[in-house]
């Protein structure tokens, strides 16, 4: 195993929240590919997500906005009410979208990740480095254990 390829003594643990399971995978495959980063669980809802969560908590949550059963801005205020975590929110590209960014950060989430609606795995993956970027800083700003 050479240097680069080892994974940091204390990455940083993300959890990633969003309905598509490409996204998912996309997402989860960059970031695994980072040494300082370990993503150690993912969902679909945010429901399943808190279960999941309560086994082992992150430092780190991805959330996207639109999922099924319970939107990410109001997932991310239960979070905050409940155990705050450093939150990145992904949204798509729309008008809404600079709403949402304002409501996210006032929810308390510290970055906005946007995602194209059209070629999004490519779009994923050119961005991953600014995803990466944000986790790294999201981290620093609630240091893990």
């Amino acid at each position: 195993m050479s240097p680069l390829s080892r994974p940091a003594p204390n990455p940083i643990k993300v959890f990633i929240v969003d309905d598509s399971a490409l996204v998912r995978q996309v997402l989860t495959a960059c970031l695994d590919n980072h040494p300082g980063i370990q993503v150690i669980g993912q969902a679909a809802d945010p429901l399943f997500a808190l279960d999941k969560m309560r086994k082992q908590w992150p430092d780190v949550l991805v959330l996207d906005v639109e999922m099924p059963r319970m939107d990410g801005i109001t997932f991310l205020r239960k979070i905050m009410a409940e155990r705050p975590t450093p939150s990145i929110i992904c949204s798509t590209l729309t008008e809404a979208g600079a709403a949402i960014t304002l409501e996210a950060l006032a929810a308390g989430a510290v970055g906005v990740f946007t995602k194209a609606r059209q070629g999004l795995k490519d779009s994923l993956q050119q961005l991953s480095g600014e995803l990466i970027r944000q986790i790294e800083l999201a981290a620093r700003s609630h240091p893990h254990a």
